[in-house]
């Protein structure tokens, strides 16, 4: 049976040695985020293009307010996607509060954690400064994912998204027949071009294969 890891203070190496996690190499393990996608309507373009107008519109007064990012960011998405509409249902979960020290001073953060339908995992970094990259939630990620005592089969791969409002990163996990995870690539709104559009292609996608998965 798989263990449960408190999810904040777990590292990688707690996942290793606990649950044997590990690492997929294989390009076909986590295919979700890279397969050919339907085309977004001119719609769902030219919203996401206003996202990100008013992301940048945010960078150029810092600091960035935590609620501000997620309201002008997050909120869109997971409207967009179809993740407020049934059969999806957000939940959500105690925050994790995480710490950075930098040249002796203590940076607090946050991750807020949302659950949609149990298989999909959303975390939320919050921080009043950048210092808090995507990569830092990783662990606490997979705690959650693969401790979720929710997820309708162990053989069910869960899917997560991390976001801090600027970077996205994917992650794919499974309990059987080996317990190991794989991410996509770093997505940024920094980025040229707008990386939302693959964001939202990757969220429709996900919730088609997690409705196909719930049906079988």
């Amino acid at each position: 049976m798989v263990q449960t890891i408190a999810a904040n203070t777990a590292t990688l190496r707690d996942l290793k040695q606990a649950l044997g996690l590990q690492q997929s190499l294989d390009p076909a393990f986590f295919s979700e985020w890279q397969q050919e996608m339907p085309p977004l309507s001119e719609a769902e373009q030219q919203l996401l293009d206003r996202v990100k107008a008013n992301f940048t519109a945010l960078m150029e007064d810092p600091p960035m307010l935590e609620n501000s990012v997620k309201m002008v960011v997050l909120s869109p998405l997971l409207d967009l996607a179809g993740f407020y509409r049934k059969p999806f249902r957000i939940e959500t979960e105690t925050s994790i509060d995480l710490e950075l020290e930098d040249d002796g001073i203590i940076i607090r953060g946050r991750i807020d954690v949302l659950v949609l339908k149990e298989q999909l995992w959303l975390l939320v970094i919050e921080s009043k400064r950048s210092d808090f990259a995507v990569t830092r939630a990783i662990p606490q990620a997979l705690a959650y994912m693969l401790s979720n005592p929710k997820s309708p089969k162990t053989t069910d791969p869960t899917f997560g998204l991390i976001t801090n409002g600027n970077e996205f990163l994917f992650l794919k996990a499974t309990q059987q027949p080996t317990v190991q995870y794989a991410n996509s690539r770093l997505f940024s709104l920094i980025n040229p071009g707008n990386e939302l559009y693959r964001v939202l292609q990757t969220l429709k996608h996900w919730g088609a294969q997690v409705l196909a998965t719930a049906e079988t």
